[in-house]
């Protein structure tokens, strides 16, 4: 069996509404509970597992997810629509832009407990097509 990565622990103030809000901006469903966990399964079969923190502070971490192009499209369309702040740069400096690193499109955004979300076309070093 060759090494996947088949889930990581996602830290919460509310794990229901973070699962909504990373399903509804991407457009995937929200599985069933599991235990203490609310899952958002990816594509290539990795879940992102909410937890909440029971009010414990929350450490920002970085996911970012790797869509095609016409899912870029869609997913821009949902962050637009929604109002958000989006930024071409993970360092936030670049307010209302997206990038276009390796020949493809990124962008960044924050979900409801500051983690810093991307979503990209091409890996970074791939290099333009």
């Amino acid at each position: 069996m060759s090494i996947q990565l088949n889930h990581t622990i996602v830290a919460a103030r509310d794990k229901e509404t973070s699962a909504k809000f990373l399903s509804g901006v991407l457009g995937v469903p929200v599985g069933p509970r599991f235990g203490p966990f609310v899952p958002v399964e990816m594509s290539n079969g990795v879940t992102l597992d909410f937890i909440d923190t029971g009010g414990e502070p929350i450490t920002a971490q970085h996911y970012a997810f790797l869509v095609s192009e016409n899912e870029f499209d869609a997913i821009f369309g949902r962050i637009r629509e929604a109002g958000m702040a989006y930024y071409a740069d993970p360092h936030h400096a670049q307010p209302q832009q997206i990038n276009h690193r390796d020949g493809g499109r990124g962008v960044y955004f924050d979900d409801p407990n500051g983690h810093n979300l991307e979503i990209l076309t091409r890996p970074y070093g791939s290099g333009p097509p």
